[in-house]
């Protein structure tokens, strides 16, 4: 499995390296980038693969090959072209509770948790859950095999409204009703991590080519939602998908409550169900950490000024 060449003087004890899979909506609009390239640039991480997965169909149709196409354009501006792979998710939601979506993606992740590898299998979910959740219907024994890291669901515990559970409402009761080892980071806290225009454009914008893009996308995003009334900001962003590195990090360096798995209803409120295994949810994320830590990857790994 061939790693980006890190550019750092330490180095991670193999024994603590962890195998990765990353499913993102990535093209949905701005934060998973920084999450994708800020995880490739950890030597702590052996990346299995990156799934493009879909961000419903409200905008686009071809949402899932959006995401898929623009994972791949950040391998071009890493130099990680046929280095990492990429593979397609799912193309939509599941139509039910007990009907997988099968894809490029559920197959990754079951090839990966059936492997006979000592290091641990996690995967990192920045948008619905459509893969793994295929995934576990196709092949349940895999849900003793890894552990995931879910960026979704509103406030708890009261829930409502939130974009990554509700491009898949069913998948994300198909995983809560499995017994896989899951840590989810909800609005509360992937609310936290923000940092300024201004800040991206002294730290990240000359920090090589993907720094000048991922610049760039942010400013993109924010002048094509120039008739949002609420939404962007206009001069921050929340890098709404990092606390899961950060979780990775540092798992035991945050806020966090044990709790039966909730499920979801229709509205995304939480339904307290006893019954379920226990959960880890994230109440606090250390922002400096997760936020200093990408900056001083992004300088160390690209330290001369790019100029487009």
């Amino acid at each position: 499995m061939k790693q980006y060449p890190h550019n750092y003087s330490y180095e991670v004890p193999e024994y603590r390296k962890v195998r990765l899979v990353i499913d993102t909506d990535l093209k949905c609009e701005a934060d998973d980038p920084f999450a994708l390239v800020h995880a490739i640039m950890t030597p702590k991480f052996k990346i299995a693969g990156v799934i493009g997965a879909h961000f419903g169909a409200r905008t686009h149709q071809d949402s899932m090959m959006r995401s898929y196409n623009e994972a791949k354009l950040y391998m071009e501006y890493m130099n990680l072209t046929d280095k990492i792979p990429v593979f397609k998710g799912a193309e939509k939601a599941m139509p039910d509770e007990k009907t997988p979506m099968p894809s490029e993606g559920s197959d990754l992740i079951i090839r990966e948790a059936m492997k006979d590898d000592p290091s641990p299998l996690y995967v990192l979910l920045w948008g619905p859950v459509t893969d793994l959740a295929s995934a576990i219907l196709l092949k349940p024994e895999i849900t003793k095999r890894l552990h995931v890291v879910w960026l979704g669901g509103a406030w708890y515990p009261q829930g409502g409204w939130e974009f990554n559970a509700s491009n898949d409402i069913n998948a994300a009761n198909v995983m809560m009703k499995s017994d896989v080892d899951l840590s989810m980071i909800t609005e509360g806290s992937f609310r936290r991590v923000n940092v300024s225009l201004a800040e991206l454009e002294l730290k990240v914008s000359r920090r090589g080519k993907v720094g000048w893009y991922l610049f760039k996308q942010v400013n993109d995003f924010n002048h094509a939602h120039l008739e949002s009334p609420d939404w962007p900001y206009g001069e921050s962003w929340n890098l709404g998908d990092t606390p899961t590195i950060a979780v990775m990090l540092n798992p035991m360096g945050f806020g966090f409550q044990w709790v039966p798995a909730p499920l979801f209803t229709k509205d995304m409120y939480y339904i307290p169900t006893p019954a379920n295994r226990a959960i880890k949810i994230y109440t606090d994320i250390d922002a400096r950490l997760v936020i200093d830590d990408f900056f001083a990857k992004l300088q160390l790994n690209f330290p001369e000024d790019y100029i487009p």
